[in-house]
C-alpha cells in the first residue's frame, strides 16, 4: 500500500472523469459497493489464487471470544475483486434494477501480494459488466467501450486478446488431462508468457499432470493460432455455437475497430479467476506483454446466490498499471485543466485578489494563492515546475503582472 502524492493524484483524477465520461456514454449506470464482504461468500467465488490473498477481518468481542479455532475467528474480508461483490449486490437488489444491468463499478481492492515491484496490495479497479445480456453483443460492446476509454486517455497501440474458456476446456480433454484438474492446468498455462514452454511444461509436471499431456497441449497451441486450426484439432468436443460467437466477435469488433486498434484471436490467452465460462479478452499495450486490461464471461456464478442462471460478462481496466504509462508518458495538461496562481503581498490586501480569484474559477479555471515570497524569482519558478503555466502577481490596486518564469527569473 502507499501514498499517492498530488501530481499523481490530479492525473489519477482526470484519467477516472475520461473512462466514466465514455462509459456513460455507452449507456452503463454507476454503482457502489462495500469494501468488506462476507468471507463465506468470497470463497465460494470461484476466484482462483486471489482467494489465497483475502484479508480476513476478525470477528469483534463476543464473537471472538466464542470461536472455537482458527476457521473461526474471521467471518468477514476485504474483496480481492469487483465482480464478486457485483454478483451479490444483484442478487439483493435485481428486482429494483435496470434490466440488463450495464453497471459500472470504480474502487479499491485488496490482495494481500508478496512486496514487489508494481504489484500493491491496495489498488483501483475500474469495471464495467453487463448482466443479462446472453448473446455476443454484450462482449462486443464491452470491448468497444474500454477501447474508446483507453484511447480518451490517449494511449494507442493497443491489442485485444481473445479466447473462449469452452475451448480451452476442450484442449485440456483433448490433449489428456483429467478434466477435473483443469484448473490447475489453466493456472500453469497463463503463466506461458512469463516463464516460457520449458516453465508451464515444469509447473505441470510438478503438479503431478502427464508429461506427454503437457507436450500436447503446448504443441498444439504453438501450431494451431486460428480458430479454424484450433476448430480442426478440436472436432465435436468444442459446439459449433462456440466457434460462430468467436467469429461474431472478431468480425463485428475488426469493423468496428477501423484500424484504432487491432483484434486478434490468442489460444494461450487463460485469465486467472476460475469463474469464467465463456469468452475471456486481454488488452495490451504497446510491445508489452502485460495486460492493461482483462475481462471474460461468467454465466453460472449469479445462480450461486439466486437459484437461476443469469449470464453476465464484464471487463475491468488495469488502473494502475494504465496510469504508471501515462506517468512515463510525461504530465499531462488536460489533468488539471487550466491552472492560474496569484501571487499576491497580504499586506497590501485581499479584496482585489479575492475578486479575481473568484471571477477566474467562474471561467472554469483552477486558481491557487500564493504569499508572495522574498524571493519572488524562485517562487514563480516553483509554481512552473508544478504544472502552473499562467501566474499572475497581483499588485494593491487589483492590477495584475502576468508573468512566464524563465531561469530563474520572471519575465514579463
Amino acid at each position: 500500500m502507499r501514498d499517492v502524492l498530488p501530481e499523481e493524484v490530479a492525473l489519477r483524477d482526470w484519467a477516472l472523469a475520461q473512462i466514466l465520461a465514455v462509459y456513460r456514454r455507452h449507456g452503463f449506470v454507476h454503482i457502489e459497493t462495500p469494501a468488506v464482504e462476507s468471507l463465506r461468500l468470497l470463497l465460494r467465488s470461484d476466484g482462483g489464487e486471489n482467494e489465497k490473498l483475502i484479508y480476513k477481518i476478525l470477528k469483534r468481542g463476543e464473537k471472538l471470544a466464542a470461536a472455537g479455532g482458527a476457521e473461526e475467528l474471521a467471518d468477514l474480508g476485504l474483496r480481492f475483486d469487483l465482480t464478486v461483490p457485483l454478483v451479490r449486490y444483484y442478487a439483493h437488489n435485481h428486482a429494483r434494477l435496470p434490466q440488463p444491468l450495464k453497471a459500472i463499478q470504480i474502487g479499491p481492492v485488496w490482495r494481500a501480494e508478496r512486496p514487489q515491484q508494481g504489484r500493491y496490495r491496495q489498488f483501483t479497479q475500474c469495471d464495467i459488466d453487463i448482466l443479462g445480456v446472453a448473446s455476443e453483443v454484450a462482449e462486443i460492446e464491452l470491448i468497444l467501450a474500454t477501447t474508446e476509454a483507453l484511447a480518451a486517455l490517449g494511449l494507442k497501440d493497443l491489442t485485444v486478446r481473445l479466447n473462449d474458456r469452452r475451448v480451452l476446456t476442450a484442449l485440456v480433454g483433448h490433449c489428456g488431462f483429467d478434466p477435473a484438474r483443469a484448473g490447475s492446468v489453466f493456472i500453469a498455462l497463463d503463466k506461458l508468457d512469463k516463464v516460457g514452454r520449458d516453465g508451464v511444461a515444469t509447473e505441470l509436471r510438478e503438479a503431478g499432470h502427464p508429461v506427454d499431456a503437457a507436450d500436447r497441449m503446448l504443441d498444439v497451441l504453438a501450431s494451431s493460432a486460428t480458430p479454424a486450426a484450433l476448430r480442426a484439432r478440436l472436432g465435436a468436443r468444442v459446439d459449433e455455437g462456440v466457434w460462430r460467437g468467436l467469429q461474431r466477435i472478431l468480425d463485428t469488433v475488426e469493423t468496428q475497430a477501423a484500424g484504432r486498434f487491432r483484434l486478434v484471436f490468442d489460444a494461450t490467452l487463460v485469465r486467472g479467476m476460475g469463474y469464467y465460462t465463456g469468452p475471456i479478452f486481454e488488452v495490451q499495450h504497446g510491445g508489452g506483454t502485460s495486460s492493461i486490461a482483462g475481462g471474460g464471461r461468467y454465466d453460472r456464478m449469479i445462480s450461486k446466490f439466486m437459484g437461476r442462471d443469469v449470464p453476465a460478462t464484464g471487463f475491468s481496466i488495469g488502473f494502475e498499471r494504465v496510469i504508471s504509462i501515462l506517468l512515463e508518458r510525461g504530465p499531462a495538461s488536460e489533468a488539471d485543466g487550466e491552472r492560474v496562481a496569484l501571487v499576491f503581498d497580504e499586506a497590501e490586501g485581499l479584496g482585489p485578489v479575492l475578486a479575481l480569484a473568484r471571477d477566474l474559477r467562474e471561467q472554469g479555471k483552477a486558481v491557487l494563492l500564493e504569499t508572495r515570497t522574498k524571493r519572488l524569482g524562485k517562487q514563480l519558478q516553483d509554481l512552473e515546475t508544478r504544472g502552473f503555466r499562467k501566474i499572475g502577481v497581483v499588485g494593491a490596486d487589483g492590477a495584475v503582472e502576468w508573468r512566464a518564469p524563465r531561469a530563474g527569473e520572471a519575465r514579463t
